[in-house]
């Protein structure tokens, strides 16, 4: 990108992180703008106590704190540390807890991290405060410690302000100028700033910003407790801010640090307290600054308790005074990243903790200079969330649940509870008459498996692995009986929350998938084919199927809101190719199994008889009076017949399947056992096994890149990558314990060395034994077939599959 006036809403740790890495990249027409004075702002970042805890499950996460905990480091000045390296104390008071907490440890081993897992005794030997009567151990992070955000921010705008940047404090912004849909300028009381892109880091008051645009920032602003204790006699000698770990007590909802010769306090513990940012005061007409509500003292009373339980020594200390600080959350708990797909050059920085700030700022600059950060960001992008999930009684219940759920053990298949049935497919009555178990996928209320299908349990016990413990949470012996039901005889399957569904058209269309992607889209009127979409990086946004409706028609099926609002934003704003969103309005149904093919030639329907059909092939047609666009392929290593129709007509395509499969025993079956199928198969997913860090040729998928195309998005790139060799690459395992199953993200090793982690685990019952794929390092491929997977502490041996099986096994 070359140089762009850019104006940066928020001199918080987040704009200045911003305006920080794009100086560093070379950008120099750069405006930040804030309501407050300069530095100390009044919004999160003033009020931050500071704790870093770095790792999480999430990968994406826990790479933009550990890329925080580097930069503080080195903006250290005169001194005076940015980042206090502490270290950080987990302590657990169920076995339940422990157990998680080896779990996470294990997922740290996947990500890089140093961690140890703690009994109790060496708990209270790495802080002396700790009572360690009642806990059963801990997780010891030596990296983690307490961030100074401001001392960051000083040393950030230093910089910055060495390279031109402009900073203006007290300047409120009054309005955004935008011209077909295009941001041009910013209106503040201190005057027009013109602008070509503009980034919203303002925080909690990030709403107020999206609405001058008419973009949507979905997150809600809550209240938390923080307390600061009197001086604790054991910490009379200390000199300095903080010498010892910082704790969190999760099992209490708490958490704590060091200041000085006292103790700071955070509880998690009470009600929720959401903010509406119209409640939220300007800086100056607050008592304190606006980011700080009054203490609720009656909220603290419990976890006082909990505090004084934990570290006896503040029952002598005493409160000295407590703040309900201000800080946001999201439906999902992930950051609000990237261009808004409704306005060009109007990106969000929102819903950031000062643990993950600089880490943040680093891959925006890099997204906006290079077009694609080097960390995967699908996770937090601003687009993920469709329009239903863009109503406040959608996102602000899901946000506060997420706030008083942010301590609780987590498991991959635990559902939010708050704002459900946002979206339901014409299914959804024959689906609940059914019995069945509901998640769910992209706002959709998805079936899991079907209560009606227990008495299949019986006839296929002998074949079902039986999970425990972790893996049997959230699960049914169902699942397998029809996973292996569908195999042998046929399952229907609800997929309308699959994909996102696309129909690109219009003058230009075909010039444009061309472009778009890896491989030839000139294919035949009514072929199917699969290709890969790049970034400028050459790293994978998506695998796509195309199917070919008419010269200049495509219907695209693509993995979500995410790479679907990244396909219309490579739309030139001259051309005249047409993208329309017709997933509401459209649903899907799979026939999947070894009868699934007999099932479409017993249909009163010519347009169905198998002998007339390729694999890759779609046409348009009547199931009975039901229009359906349908596409004969496979998955999981079986034929499968996908059905699109209109959702008005989908509760009619379903009986007529349903009743068409009866004499072939078929069954509703559920995304479980469409899951475990695609497992068994070693058919790959967007999001799971590969994501936009990876190239082709790291996974497998360079079969899908023609090379001999004149060019696509990231060739040159990706020509670059492939010279360089694979940093990882996606191998298969089996386990060699047939009674085991791994969840995924456990990491692999050879010998004692950890050489990569788990994406995809399941069951291949015509193996009899575990499978997973794993991205393992390129050496560890090349020489070791025998590996161990770690899972909850322990070390479970596991074989390399050679490439003859894996074809074999396909």
């Amino acid at each position: 990108m070359g140089q762009k006036k850019i104006v940066i809403i928020g001199a918080g740790v987040v704009g200045c992180s911003t305006a920080y890495y794009l100086n560093k990249m070379g950008q120099r027409n750069i405006t930040v703008i804030e309501q407050g004075p300069l530095f100390e702002t009044g919004g999160s970042t003033s009020h931050a106590p500071g704790l870093v805890f770095q790792l999480g499950f999430s990968k994406v996460l826990t790479t933009l704190a550990s890329q925080t905990v580097e930069a503080f480091k080195e903006l250290s000045h005169e001194g005076q540390p940015s980042f206090y390296s502490v270290g950080s104390l987990e302590v657990a008071n169920t076995q339940e807890r422990l157990d998680d907490l080896k779990r996470k440890a294990g997922v740290a081993k996947s990500w890089g991290m140093e961690t140890f897992v703690l009994s109790p005794e060496e708990c209270a030997q790495k802080n002396p405060l700790l009572n360690s009567d009642n806990i059963y151990g801990g997780l010891y992070v030596p990296s983690d410690g307490i961030a100074k955000p401001l001392r960051a921010v000083d040393q950030m705008a230093h910089f910055s302000k060495s390279c031109g940047t402009k900073f203006y404090g007290h300047t409120e912004v009054t309005d955004i100028e935008v011209v077909d849909d295009q941001v041009k300028s910013v209106e503040t009381s201190a005057g027009r700033f013109e602008a070509d892109l503009i980034i919203c880091c303002a925080g909690f008051w990030g709403p107020r910003i999206g609405e001058m645009v008419g973009v949507t920032i979905p997150l809600q602003p809550i209240a938390h407790q923080y307390v600061f204790s009197n001086d604790l006699q054991e910490l009379g000698a200390e000199t300095e801010e903080v010498s010892m770990p910082i704790i969190r007590h999760q099992d209490s909802a708490m958490y704590y640090r060091q200041v000085f010769n006292g103790i700071g306090i955070g509880s998690y513990q009470h009600r929720a307290l959401p903010v509406e940012v119209s409640e939220i005061t300007k800086y100056g007409e607050a008592k304190e600054m606006p980011s700080v509500k009054p203490f609720t003292p009656e909220d603290f009373e419990k976890p006082w308790e909990d505090a004084q339980e934990l570290i006896p020594a503040l029952k002598q200390a005493g409160v000295k005074r407590g703040i309900n600080g201000i800080f946001s959350f999201t439906p999902d708990g992930m950051p609000l990243l990237g261009e808004s797909q409704k306005v060009r050059g109007f990106w969000a920085a929102e819903a950031i903790w000062v643990t993950h700030s600089a880490g943040v700022g680093k891959e925006m600059a890099e997204w906006i200079v290079n077009g694609a950060p080097t960390l995967d960001l699908e996770l937090c992008d601003i687009n993920r969330f469709d329009t239903y999930a863009q109503s406040p009684a959608y996102y602000k219940k899901r946000s506060i649940e997420n706030y008083e759920k942010v301590y609780d053990i987590h498991h991959p298949f635990m559902q939010p509870e708050s704002s459900r049935d946002m979206r339901v497919s014409p299914y959804y009555m024959r689906q609940q008459s059914l019995g069945a178990y509901f998640n769910e996928k992209s706002g959709w209320e998805q079936p899991q498996w079907f209560e009606a299908n227990d008495s299949l349990v019986a006839t296929y016990e002998k074949n079902i692995l039986e999970r425990k413990g972790w893996a049997a949470q959230y699960w049914s012996p169902i699942i397998e009986a029809e996973h292996l039901h569908t195999r042998q005889y046929a399952g229907l399957y609800d997929v309308t929350a699959v994909k996102k569904r696309l129909e690109i058209s219009g003058e230009g269309a075909l010039e444009f998938l061309q472009h778009l992607t890896t491989s030839t889209i000139d294919i035949p009127i009514g072929q199917v084919t699969s290709t890969l979409m790049l970034h400028e990086l050459a790293g994978i946004k998506d695998e796509i199927k195309v199917i070919r409706t008419a010269a200049s028609t495509f219907f695209v099926l693509c993995t979500g809101a995410v790479e679907a609002s990244w396909i219309k934003k490579q739309v030139p704003v001259s051309s005249r190719v047409v993208i329309q969103d017709l997933t509401n309005g459209m649903c899907g149904l799979s026939v999947i199994g070894g009868k699934a093919s007999e099932i479409m030639n017993s249909l009163d329907s010519q347009a169905f008889v198998k002998s007339e059909w390729e694999i890759g092939q779609a046409k348009e047609g009547f199931i009975g009076n039901v229009p359906v666009l349908a596409v004969y392929d496979s998955y999981g290593g079986t034929e499968r017949w996908e059905l699109f129709t209109t959702s008005d007509q989908g509760l009619k395509l379903w009986d007529v399947l349903f009743e068409a499969g009866r004499p072939y025993q078929i069954i509703a079956a559920g995304d479980r056992a469409l899951e475990s199928l695609r497992i068994e198969s070693l058919s790959l997913r967007n999001g799971k096994d590969f994501w936009s860090e990876h190239n082709p040729y790291e996974v497998g998928l360079d079969h899908l890149v023609d090379l001999n195309k004149p060019t696509f998005i990231g060739k040159q790139a990706l020509l670059d990558r492939k010279a360089n060799g694979p940093n990882l690459l996606l191998t298969p395992l089996l386990l060699d314990d047939p009674s085991m199953v791994v969840m995924g993200y456990e990491p692999v090793f050879d010998e004692d060395k950890v050489a990569g982690f788990v994406t995809s685990a399941g069951y291949a019952y015509n193996f009899g034994k575990g499978i997973v794929y794993a991205l393992l390092s390129p050496e560890t491929v090349h020489k070791s077939s025998q590996l161990s997977i770690e899972y909850f502490g322990k070390r479970y041996t596991a074989t390399r599959m050679t490439q003859s099986a894996v074809r074999a096994h396909q």
